[in-house]
C-alpha cells in the first residue's frame, strides 16, 4: 500500500525540481533580458557604418602621372570589397571566424568554447567575430570588459540585419592595423611584399592574416619562426576548409617567409622620389585649404604642375652655385653629427652605426661616410652601402681651414686629421684613381622657382641646398628684402602715370631727414650720373633716380602698385621702400614678375593643376580659362585652339610691354649683362640688399619666368664683390637653357595702340628711323601721346641738384663736375673735391 505514495513523492520532487528550473530559467532569461536591454539604450548609431569612409592615402602625381609623394597619419589604401581577392578574404576567415558567411553575427558555439577553457583555468582565448571585431574598431574602442562585450554582441546581431557580409569584411578588411604603420590589407601587402592584394600568393595573404592580434609578435624577421608557424597553421586552415587544394597547401606551407623587412623585396619608397621642397609644399598649402584632417586622411589624388626634368635642373643649378660659393670661402664646417669610435669596431659594427644616423641622403651623386682611422695625412673611410672601405688623400683638403668650437678659424693644411676625427659622419664624393673627395653641405642657402607666365603653374622649385637637411622652404618662407628687384614696380608706377622710357631723371645726391636720422641713398658705385632716362636707370639699377621718381609720383602709388601685384599685402610709404627694403618671398616676386610677361593680366601661382576625392570627383582645378574650340573629340593638326581669359588686368598692355621692353636692357648690357645669355629674348632685374646680405635675380622669356635668392639663413654679408647678376644670374641661365630647349620661346608680344621710335638710349633723344649704333634703342609709345624728347623736361623729384653738375655723361663715367649739392630741406652741402662717396652717402639698398 506504500507504493503509491513513494511515487507520488519522487513526482512532487521532480516537479518541484522543474517548476524551480523553469522559474531560475525564466528569471535568468529576464536578467539577461533586461541586461541586454539596459545596455541596449544610448548605443553608437551602427547605421553610419554604410556611409565609412576611412582615412586613406592622399597621393601626388606628376603631369606624366608617375607617383611622386603620399601623405598620410595611417597609411591606409582603401580597396572595395570588389576588388579584394578571394585568396584574401578566405586567409582572414581561416584565421578569424571560419563561420563568419553562417553565423548571424556571433559564434555560440565558439562563445561556450572559450568558456569552457576559462572554466578548466586555461588561458582567456577570444572568441568575437568579424562582425564583433568590426563594432569593436568602429563603435567601441578596446576596453576589455564584460559590458562592451554585451554591447559588442547587440551591436553585431543589429548590423547584421543592415549590412551584406561583403560590406562588413570590407570594413573589416580596410580598417584593421597590421603594422609598420599600414592599416588595411592593400597597404600591408603593399609594405610587406610591395604587390597589390591581386598579386598576392596564397602563403603571402595567410601571413598576413596572421597579423590582426598582435603584428609585433609575427614580425618577419625578428619572429621568423613564430610567424611561419602561425602562418602554416592559417594555411591548414584554408585547406581543411576547402578553399586551397591540398597541392596548393602543401606547395605553399614549405614557401620561406619573404618580405620586405627581410631584403626579399625593394620598398615601395624606393620607388618613390626623395621627398622634396616642391611635394612638402603642396602639403603645406593644401593641409591650409582643404584642412590637415582632409588631406592627410581623405584619399586625395593631386595633379602637381611640375615639370621632373625642369624640377632636376632647379636643383643641380642653384646646388652648384651654392657649393661653388661656399668652397671658395675656404672654411670647413664643424662636423655636426658622429658615431662613438667603440661603436664602430666589430663585424659590420660601422655599416649598422652609420645606417642608423639622421643625415642628409638626398645629394646626388654624394654618399654618407664614416671616419674610420687615418694613415698619415689621409682618412680611412666607410662608405654606405659599399663593402671596401674608401680613401680620403690629405691634399683633397688643402682648399680648407677649420672652424673651431669658440668660432676662430684654423689654418690650411693638406692633412685630413686638420679637419675630420674617427667617427665623424661626412659626405663624400667620388674622385680619380678610386679616391674619394670631402664634400659639405654649404651654410649659405638659396631659393629657385620658375612658372608658366601665363597659366600660373609652377615648373620647378627648390627651396635649399638639401631637403633632408633643411626642410625650411626659402622660396616660400623666407622673407628677405629683394632690393633692386623691387625697382620695376616703381617704374611700372610711373609709366602708367604718363612717365615715357625717354623721361629724364636725375641722378644726382640725395638727403632725407627721417625719424631714424639723416638718410643718404646711393647707388652701388658710390657715383653718381647726371640726368638720364628711365632706360637707363633700371638698366643700371640707378638707386639715386628711383627714389627721385618715386618721390615724383608718390609713394601711395608705388605702394599701390606693389600690393595690385600681390609683393605685398600693405607696404608702407617710405622712400626706402622703393629700392627694396621691405621683406617679401621668392614666391611672389615671381609671380609679380609673371604678370609684366604676360602683358598685365593677373596670374596666380600654383603647385596643384587639380585635385579629386577618394571617389574620383574633380574638387580643384586651377586653369579656369575657357577653349571654345575643344568641345569636339579631335582638332585639325595645324589648327591652334581659341583660349578665352577673364582674367583681372592689373597693368596697361603698353606699359608691361615698355617695362619688360626696359629690362631687356638689363640682360643685353645692364647689370645681368656678363652671366644672362639665352637664345630668346630675356628680360629681368638683378637685386642686391645692403652689404650684400641677400642677392637676387628675378627674369623671364615670352613663356616662363623664373628667380632666384640666395643668402645666409642668418642674414650677414655675402662679401665683397657678392651681387644678383654675379650669383643668382648664372643659376637663372643654366636653368633657363634647359627650359628654353624644351618650351622654346620667342619675341613678347607688342600690343596694339603705340607705335616705335628710335631714341638714343643715354639722352632721350629722339632719332632718325634709320640710326643704328650701340645706343639707338626703338622705345614703344602711346598713339595719341606726344612723347617729351631729351631735356624738353627734366624730373629731380623735387630734390634739387647742384648748378655745376653735368648734364649728360655718356656710360658709366663718373661725374666729378659737382661740389656742392641742394639737400631736400633746401640747404647747401659742399663736397670735397676727393670725397668719399661712401661717407655721404651710407645706407640704402642697391
Amino acid at each position: 500500500m506504500q507504493e503509491p505514495l513513494h511515487v507520488a513523492d519522487d513526482t512532487i520532487l521532480f516537479g518541484a525540481i522543474f517548476s524551480w528550473a523553469c522559474i531560475g530559467a525564466l528569471g535568468a532569461s529576464m536578467l539577461v533580458g533586461a541586461i541586454f536591454y539596459m545596455y541596449s539604450r544610448d548605443l553608437p548609431n551602427h547605421e553610419q557604418l554604410a556611409q565609412y569612409a576611412p582615412a586613406t592615402i592622399s597621393r601626388i602625381y606628376s603631369g606624366q602621372g608617375d607617383l611622386i609623394d603620399e601623405f598620410a597619419n595611417e597609411r591606409r589604401l582603401f580597396a572595395p570589397a570588389d576588388e579584394i581577392p578571394d585568396i584574401v578574404k578566405q586567409a582572414f576567415i581561416s584565421a578569424e571566424d571560419k563561420h563568419f558567411y553562417t553565423h548571424a553575427g556571433y559564434d555560440p558555439l565558439g562563445m561556450a568554447k572559450a568558456l569552457l577553457e576559462a572554466a578548466q583555468g586555461k588561458p582567456l582565448r577570444g572568441a568575437s567575430t568579424i562582425t564583433q571585431q568590426v563594432m569593436k574598431n568602429f563603435l567601441l574602442g578596446g576596453e576589455r570588459s564584460a559590458e562592451r562585450k554585451v554591447k559588442e554582441l547587440i551591436l553585431a546581431v543589429r548590423i547584421e540585419d543592415t549590412l551584406s557580409k561583403d560590406k562588413i569584411l570590407e570594413l573589416y578588411l580596410n580598417e584593421i592595423f597590421l603594422g609598420q604603420n599600414s592599416f588595411g590589407v592593400a597597404a600591408a601587402a603593399q609594405t610587406y611584399f610591395n604587390k597589390t592584394l591581386s598579386q598576392l600568393e596564397p602563403h603571402e595573404a595567410a601571413y598576413l592574416a596572421v597579423l590582426p592580434k598582435a603584428p609585433s609578435n609575427y614580425h618577419p624577421v625578428r619572429q621568423v619562426e613564430r610567424a611561419t608557424n602561425r602562418r602554416n597553421f592559417v594555411l591548414r586552415e584554408m585547406f581543411e576548409n576547402g578553399y586551397l587544394s591540398r597541392e596548393e597547401y602543401e606547395v605553399a606551407k614549405f614557401k620561406s617567409l619573404e618580405t620586405v623587412q627581410s631584403g626579399a623585396f625593394a620598398g615601395f619608397r624606393q620607388n618613390l622620389p626623395d621627398r622634396d621642397y616642391f611635394t612638402d609644399e603642396i602639403r603645406r598649402q593644401l593641409s591650409k585649404d582643404f584642412g590637415k584632417d582632409e588631406f592627410f586622411g581623405g584619399g586625395l589624388t593631386i595633379r602637381a604642375t611640375v615639370d621632373r626634368e625642369l624640377q632636376k635642373e632647379a636643383e643641380k643649378t642653384l646646388r652648384v652655385a651654392l657649393e661653388n660659393y661656399d668652397r671658395g670661402q675656404g672654411v670647413f664646417h664643424r662636423v655636426k653629427v658622429q658615431i662613438e669610435p667603440e661603436a664602430l669596431q666589430g663585424e659590420g659594427g660601422w655599416q649598422k652605426a652609420l645606417s642608423a644616423t639622421r643625415f642628409p641622403r638626398d645629394i646626388p651623386d654624394w654618399s654618407v661616410a664614416v671616419v674610420l682611422d687615418f694613415d698619415g695625412p689621409d682618412a680611412r673611410i666607410g662608405i654606405e652601402g659599399r663593402e671596401s672601405l674608401g680613401y680620403i688623400p690629405g691634399r683633397d683638403v688643402a682648399w680648407a681651414r677649420p672652424r673651431r668650437e669658440d668660432g676662430t678659424l684654423g689654418s690650411k693644411s693638406a692633412d685630413t686629421t686638420n679637419l675630420l676625427s674617427v667617427g665623424d659622419v661626412i659626405h663624400v664624393r667620388p674622385a680619380e684613381n678610386g679616391e674619394w673627395s670631402l664634400r659639405q653641405v654649404p651654410e649659405v642657402q638659396g631659393g629657385f622657382m620658375a612658372m608658366d607666365v601665363n597659366t600660373g603653374r609652377v615648373l620647378a622649385m627648390q627651396g635649399g641646398y638639401s631637403y633632408q637637411h633643411s626642410v625650411f622652404n626659402r622660396a616660400t618662407q623666407a622673407t628677405r628684402q629683394p632690393g633692386s628687384s623691387f625697382k620695376p614696380f616703381v617704374y611700372a608706377a610711373a609709366l602708367d602715370s604718363g612717365f615715357a622710357p625717354n623721361t629724364i631723371v636725375v641722378d644726382a645726391p640725395i638727403e632725407l631727414n627721417t625719424p631714424q636720422g639723416l638718410w643718404r641713398p646711393k647707388n652701388a658705385s658710390n657715383k653718381f650720373y647726371g640726368p638720364a632716362p628711365l632706360r637707363v636707370g633700371i638698366e643700371r639699377s640707378r638707386n639715386l633716380m628711383t627714389v627721385r621718381l618715386a618721390e615724383e609720383i608718390g609713394m601711395g602709388t608705388v605702394a599701390n602698385y606693389a600690393e595690385r601685384f600681390g609683393v605685398y599685402d600693405r607696404l608702407p610709404g617710405y622712400l626706402a621702400n622703393a629700392l627694396g627694403s621691405q621683406e617679401t618671398t621668392l614666391f611672389k616676386m615671381v609671380a609679380a614678375y609673371a604678370m609684366f610677361a604676360n602683358g598685365g593680366e593677373r596670374v596666380e601661382p600654383t603647385l596643384v593643376d587639380r585635385v579629386q576625392d577618394r571617389w574620383g570627383r574633380t574638387v580643384y582645378r586651377h586653369d579656369q580659362r575657357v577653349c571654345e574650340d575643344c568641345q569636339g573629340a579631335s582638332l585639325d593638326q595645324n589648327f591652334a585652339p581659341t583660349i578665352v581669359s577673364n582674367r583681372e588686368r592689373v597693368m596697361d598692355p603698353i606699359t608691361a610691354y615698355q617695362l619688360t621692353s626696359m629690362m631687356q636692357g638689363v640682360v643685353e648690357r645692364g647689370t645681368a649683362a656678363k652671366t644672362v645669355n639665352l637664345s630668346v629674348p630675356t628680360a629681368g632685374k638683378t637685386g642686391t640688399t645692403n652689404d650684400a646680405k641677400d642677392v637676387w635675380f628675378v627674369g623671364f622669356t615670352s613663356n616662363i619666368v623664373a628667380g632666384c635668392y640666395i643668402g645666409y639663413d642668418r642674414p650677414r654679408t655675402l662679401g665683397r664683390g657678392a651681387s644678383g647678376g654675379g650669383m643668382c644670374g648664372p643659376v637663372f641661365n643654366n636653368f633657363m637653357k634647359k627650359a628654353v630647349e624644351k618650351y622654346g620661346g620667342g619675341e613678347f608680344k607688342v600690343p596694339p595702340g603705340g607705335y616705335f621710335v628710335k631714341i638714343d638710349r643715354t639722352t632721350g633723344a629722339r632719332l632718325d628711323d634709320g640710326a643704328n649704333g650701340p645706343n639707338v634703342v626703338a622705345e614703344y609709345f602711346r598713339e595719341g601721346e606726344e612723347p617729351v624728347y631729351g631735356l624738353g623736361a627734366v624730373l629731380d623729384g623735387g630734390f634739387a641738384m647742384g648748378s655745376n653738375l653735368n648734364l649728360y655723361t655718356s656710360g658709366d663715367s663718373d661725374v666729378t663736375a659737382v661740389r656742392e649739392v641742394t639737400t631736400s630741406s633746401g640747404k647747401t652741402a659742399v663736397i670735397p673735391e676727393r670725397a668719399n662717396f661712401g661717407t655721404l652717402s651710407a645706407g640704402g639698398l642697391y
